[in-house]
């Protein structure tokens, strides 16, 4: 059967997702539990790659499964062999064609700023902190100018193989600020993100929120394709991948 695994994981310690060969990486410890578990290292298909640094509350992955632990049974059997910064939180059957990557409707990722002079130890590993005082107005201003299907080359690091090929139209369904206390959080809901995106996109956001862009710019530097315009790239430790939506899938109960 072909198998939907749920994962969340704090990304400080590895290099991404996808396995590499001079890098810690999530796929790899993962494969390495389901070697213990069911003897084997399954081909698995992650519903995107992440940076290094990154971290997921909702990671999806699919592979095919031929082993005798029951479903329900699965992710305390791979947990036994995880490290505690990676956990699998659900495992569910899925059509047999299904494709982690490429059944995905759409992915929203958050990025968290804390606005303040001084680091909360308790959560400094994913947060990007802001001494100087932002502009939420500002900040909620330039995010809704990302909403909409454009050209987001302007948003993509170089070095990027899908940009290569001209492929950097993308569809932004949700693009806001919220904040609560000195935790500014852009969430962004897109059908499918360039290379370094999303830290861009806060970034530019950031920018406006700083007073050093004009919101009404927006829509100006995507239409420039120009990442010079842009603004910088955060940090990765900001960044969580919250939720993978799959048009039709339920998820599973405990019924």
């Amino acid at each position: 059967m072909t198998v939907l695994l749920w994962l969340a994981y704090k990304g400080t310690r590895y290099a991404g997702f996808q396995v590499q060969p001079n890098a810690l990486t999530v796929c790899q410890v993962l494969q390495d539990a389901m070697e213990a578990v069911l003897g084997s290292r399954p081909d698995v298909k992650g519903c995107s790659r992440t940076d290094s640094g990154v971290h997921a509350r909702r990671f999806a992955l699919s592979f095919r499964y031929d082993g005798t632990v029951p479903l329900r049974r699965l992710p305390l059997a791979l947990n036994a062999h995880l490290p505690a910064d990676v956990r699998v939180m659900q495992a569910q059957q899925v059509p047999e064609d299904f494709h982690a990557r490429y059944a995905a409707h759409a992915k929203t990722y958050c990025y968290r700023i804390r606005n303040g002079a001084v680091d909360d130890p308790f959560d400094a590993e994913f947060t990007h902190r802001v001494p100087k005082p932002l502009d939420e107005q500002a900040m909620q201003r330039a995010a809704a100018g990302f909403v909409g299907t454009h050209d987001f080359l302007a948003l993509c690091a170089s070095g990027s193989s899908v940009a290569a090929h001209g492929d950097t139209v993308r569809t932004i369904t949700r693009c806001d600020v919220t904040r609560e206390g000195e935790i500014f959080t852009i969430t962004v809901t897109a059908d499918g993100y360039l290379y370094n995106m999303v830290r861009i996109l806060a970034g530019t956001i950031l920018q406006a929120g700083l007073g050093k862009l004009d919101p009404a710019q927006v829509p100006a530097i995507l239409q420039s394709r120009d990442r010079r315009r842009a603004g910088p790239t955060l940090p990765a430790n900001g960044l969580c991948l919250a939720d993978v939506q799959y048009p039709g899938l339920l998820p599973e109960t405990d019924e």
